[in-house]
C-alpha cells in the first residue's frame, strides 16, 4: 500500500511551488540533502518520476503534476480538519459554559472570473465574513479560459471556484457544482449614437464561447471583432469612449458608466449559467458551505 506522510507531501508541494530543491529546503528549514531524500522516497513509494531535474531547476513531471494536484488537496483536507475540530471542541466548551456555537476560523481559497469577483463575490464575503470574522477569504483572478477557475480547484489551488457552467462546459467529473444565476447578454454601445449597430465589434477572449457561438453566429449584424482586448473592463472604457460596441453578459455591466447605453437583444438574447465548483471533500466542509449559502442568498 502505497501511503505518503504529510511531511512528505508538505516537502513535495514545496519543491514543485519554488521550482528547486535549494529553495524549498530554505522555506521548509531543511537541508537541500534532506529535501532531496524526501523527494526521492515518494517517488519510489509512488513508482513514479515526479520531477524532472535540470539546470533550471525542478518540473513537475505529467506524473508529477497528477500527484502535486491530489498533495494539495490532502494537504488542504488536513488543515480544514484542525480548522473544524477546533471550532467543534469551542462550540463544546461553550456549551458547557452556556455560551454560542464555535468560531469557525482559517482561510477560505476561492478562485474567480474578474467580473464574478468585482461583483458578485464582495456582497457575498460581506455577509459571510459578518457571520464568520474567523473566516479570511483569498481570492485568485483566474481568466475563464480553458480550464479556468474549475482547474484551480482540480489543481487544488482553490477551495471554491466560481466558473461558467452549461452543457459545453460542465462541471467536471471529479467535482460538483452548480448553478447561481443565469445571466443574458446586452449590446452595448456609445450613449445616443444614431446607428450603434454601424459600429465596430470589440470583443474579449473570455466573452464568447462555446454556449453562445451558435447565437453569435446567426447575427448576420454582428461583424467579426475588429479590436480585442484583454478583459471586459477594457471593452467597457472603449466602448465609452465611443470607439466601438460589444455584446456583454450581465455581470460586466454592473456600474456601467453613463457613457454607455445598454440595449436588451430580446427573448432570443444568449445567456450564460455562472456557478461554483468545488471538491465532493470540501463540498461537506463548513466554510465552503457557508459561502455557498451567501452566495445563493446573493444570487436569488
Amino acid at each position: 500500500m502505497t501511503e505518503l506522510a504529510p511531511r512528505e507531501l508538505r516537502v513535495f508541494v514545496a519543491v514543485a511551488d519554488t521550482g528547486g530543491f535549494s529553495a524549498a529546503a530554505a522555506v521548509l528549514g531543511m537541508t537541500q540533502s534532506a529535501v532531496s531524500h524526501s523527494v526521492r522516497g515518494s517517488e519510489r513509494r509512488l513508482g513514479a518520476v515526479l520531477f524532472d531535474r535540470g539546470r533550471s531547476g525542478a518540473t513537475p513531471t505529467p506524473a508529477g503534476a497528477v500527484a502535486l494536484a491530489h498533495a494539495r488537496r490532502v494537504l488542504r483536507l488536513l488543515e480544514v480538519m484542525g480548522s473544524e475540530v477546533r471550532a467543534a471542541a469551542s462550540a463544546a466548551a461553550g456549551a458547557g459554559a452556556g455560551a454560542g456555537a464555535g468560531v469557525l476560523a482559517g482561510p477560505l481559497r476561492i478562485a474567480a472570473f474578474r467580473s464574478a469577483a468585482l461583483h458578485l463575490l464582495p456582497r457575498a464575503l460581506g455577509r459571510l465574513t459578518e457571520r464568520h470574522p474567523g473566516i479570511v477569504p483569498e481570492v485568485r483572478i483566474v481568466r475563464e479560459v480553458g480550464r479556468g477557475t474549475a482547474g484551480e480547484v482540480l489543481d487544488g489551488r482553490a477551495d471554491l471556484g466560481i466558473a461558467t457552467l452549461g452543457t459545453t462546459s460542465p462541471v467536471p467529473p471529479e467535482l460538483v457544482g452548480g448553478v447561481l444565476v443565469e445571466e443574458g447578454y446586452a449590446l452595448v454601445h456609445p450613449a445616443g449614437h444614431p446607428a450603434p449597430r454601424s459600429l465596430p465589434l470589440i470583443d474579449w477572449t473570455e466573452n464568447c464561447t462555446s454556449y453562445t457561438r451558435d447565437w453569435w453566429a446567426g447575427q448576420e449584424w454582428l461583424p467579426p471583432a475588429t479590436v480585442r482586448a484583454e478583459d471586459d473592463g477594457t471593452v467597457l472604457s472603449m466602448v465609452g469612449t465611443g470607439f466601438g460596441m460589444a455584446v456583454m453578459p450581465e455581470l460586466s455591466l454592473v456600474g456601467a458608466p453613463p457613457s454607455v447605453e445598454i440595449t436588451d437583444l430580446g427573448p432570443d438574447r444568449p445567456t450564460r449559467s455562472v456557478g461554483y465548483v468545488t471538491t465532493p471533500e470540501l463540498a461537506s466542509s463548513l466554510a465552503v458551505r457557508a459561502l455557498i449559502r451567501e452566495l445563493r442568498a446573493i444570487a436569488g
